[in-house]
């Protein structure tokens, strides 16, 4: 196939509930999304087989595209030369719960987050982290390992030709605990063994017999340096040898696949690390789902991933309430309603999760809610993306006083260039203008931020053809998995400017002038507590942005800025909350300034319904 260029590209998503097929095609535009399907994963009885929700997925893109794929149950890939088939099939999987692992290092703190963020990285939800210094007894953590099975092990622990006894300790309280995997009775628990090279040997006779063990390069070489890549390259071969074939079909799908299943995190968080390189920006990137809520970051070069394994819209949405606190959801509720109505809805909800709001009260509850999982997901991820622990670094006085022993958080609101939501509250809600309130009220952007929204959540698909390492494929591949995302994928919202500071009540917080395309010159003053839009389309538009004296707008306080914005689907929104940005705690003051807010970005247009209630 040198030479050739990939003219189609089949990819699926096996997700716990729906698995999706994306179909790709090489237009005279590009690469280009031709058409998608679904239809229910069939990881569980009375299937037992992923193929079948696979092949039925596939059935649908048939249809629609008028394409001939299948062979009868058999994908036709490479394609035919009579036009049947497909270059490439790839998948990712989150099905059968996906990737559980649980991590150990030395020093919590230092090895054991570091242990944490490969396995994050690689698409898993962290079980628990072991540590020598986490305070339980050995009897206790014993009990633990048994009481999780996880699908797999990462230990690690001190720096090489450091000492070796700590992790060789906590080798044998694995070794005690022996334990066994969550899928599969007759295979031994895959362990990862990361750290100090010199106790290898030791690790080896410890574990060798009663695991399935594998010694890669150590995470931590020394205190100053982070080697995750083999770390999270051998969790994803572990992750198709060991979880993948265990799970009912899998290894038939991995014989079809021109590219090895990677779960659907990693697959994401792939694909917004390649952007991030790419453009040379700072993104986050958010997955709210049912159960969980996923933040992917980059800042500074450096990729973090974090899982809210108990935050989530649907099955998880009592926790997002216990979490955030009743008052903390009402206070984003812009009608009097009382705490047993809400708790009420609340309760019906996670009695039938899958439900979606059949009013707009209703929606206006769940978007509340929505805004405080994706918030205290937000505080999680900023606590854990941050700098090396452990690093000698300048201290002020100040800093020596503060124990907490953590390093600075890499997540620099100000830097952020592009914030991308995706999950069904954000991707589906009824009106982008509610999608872009919910990402701005929760994640507070500082300075100039592109915001937008996966149209149909296919990042997953795209990260896996963004991975593929054949290299006849591989540069044709991650380039279709580009130009989707940036034509198909995202739904450009607009451009949030919110200048920070301690604006005076009603003054004048930033006057901004620039030319919209057909329609001239523009000039926006923005006074404190409000916010303005002016619809404008996805194209650079060169503005020049004041701040007042108190405020900064990315540079120094009162120092103008000029630069070029984008619009998008829902335009400019000029901030003028402040930052911080708080709510009044005032009831009918912060109902008042709701509405006003919802007005003025077109939020709910049925808000003369709230007004007076």
């Amino acid at each position: 196939m040198a030479g050739n260029k990939l003219k189609t590209i089949l990819a699926t998503d096996c997700g716990s509930t729906t698995t999706k097929a994306i179909l790709i095609e090489l237009t005279d535009q590009g690469y280009r999304l031709k058409t998608r399907g679904e239809a229910p994963t069939t990881v569980e009885a009375p299937f037992e087989d992923v193929t079948k929700g696979v092949l039925n997925a596939i059935m649908e893109v048939e249809e629609l595209s008028g394409l001939k794929i299948l062979d009868g149950d058999q994908i036709i890939h490479p394609m035919r030369d009579d036009s049947t088939g497909v270059d490439v099939y790839v998948s990712t999987s989150s099905a059968g719960g996906g990737l559980q692992m649980m991590v150990a290092g030395v020093v919590k703190a230092m090895t054991g987050e570091s242990a944490e963020r490969a396995a994050l990285g690689a698409g898993s939800i962290v079980m628990d982290v072991l540590a020598s210094n986490d305070g339980r007894l050995p009897h206790q953590k014993i009990e633990r390992i048994r009481q999780l099975r996880p699908d797999m092990i990462l230990l690690s622990g001190g720096i090489d030709g450091g000492t070796v006894s700590h992790v060789v300790e906590l080798a044998e309280i694995l070794a005690a605990a022996n334990p066994k995997p969550r899928l599969g009775q007759n295979y031994k628990l895959p362990v990862i063994y990361a750290g100090n090279t010199k106790a290898q040997e030791s690790i080896a006779e410890t574990l060798g017999e009663i695991t399935d063990l594998d010694l890669i390069e150590n995470i931590r070489p020394v205190l100053e340096v982070e080697n995750l890549g083999p770390a999270r390259d051998k969790i994803h071969d572990l992750f198709m040898e060991h979880v993948m074939a265990q799970a009912p079909g899998y290894k038939k799908l991995m014989s079809w696949t021109d590219a090895p299943i990677m779960p659907t995190p990693g697959a994401v968080g792939s694909l917004i690390e390649m952007v991030a390189r790419q453009e040379n920006i700072s993104v986050v990137g958010v997955d709210i789902g049912g159960a969980t809520t996923d933040i992917f970051s980059v800042f500074q070069g450096q990729f973090n991933r974090t899982v809210s394994a108990n935050l989530g819209m649907s099955y998880s949405v009592c926790n997002v309430l216990a979490e955030a606190t009743l008052d903390n959801v009402l206070r984003w509720v812009p009608i009097d309603i009382d705490e047993g109505t809400l708790t009420n809805r609340i309760g019906n909800k996670m009695i039938r999760p899958t439900t979606v709001p059949q009013s707009l009260e209703e929606l206006i509850i769940e978007q509340a809610i929505a805004r405080e999982a994706l918030r205290l997901s937000f505080i999680q991820h900023k606590a854990f993306a941050v700098s090396l622990k452990g690093v000698q670094q300048e201290r002020t006085i100040s800093d020596a006083f503060d124990q907490s022993g953590s390093g600075e958080t890499l997540v620099d609101m100000m830097d952020l260039d592009l914030l991308v939501g995706s999950g069904g509250v954000l991707s589906h809600a009824p009106r982008r203008e509610q999608a872009m309130r919910m990402m701005i009220d929760a994640f507070v952007p500082e300075g100039i931020t592109q915001l937008a929204v996966d149209s149909i959540f296919m990042m997953p698909q795209l990260g896996v053809m963004a991975n593929i390492e054949n290299d006849e494929m591989a540069e044709d591949a991650r380039k279709a998995a580009v130009e989707v995302f940036e034509k198909d994928c995202l739904i450009r919202l607009g451009t949030c400017i919110a200048p920070v500071g301690k604006p005076k009540p009603g003054s004048v917080i930033l006057t901004a002038e620039f030319e919209l395309p057909g329609e001239g010159k523009k000039v926006v003053e923005l006074k404190q507590g409000e916010i303005i839009v002016m619809p404008a389309p996805y194209e650079p538009i060169k503005a020049k942005l004041t701040p007042s004296k108190s405020m900064s707008i990315g540079k120094d306080k009162g120092e103008s800025h000029v630069t070029d914005i984008y619009g998008g689907t829902v335009g400019l929104i000029f901030d003028g909350r402040g930052r911080p940005f708080e709510l009044s705690n005032e009831k009918s003051k912060r109902i008042e300034n709701l509405n006003k807010w919802s007005k003025a970005t077109n939020e709910y247009p049925d808000t003369e319904l709230l007004g007076g209630a």
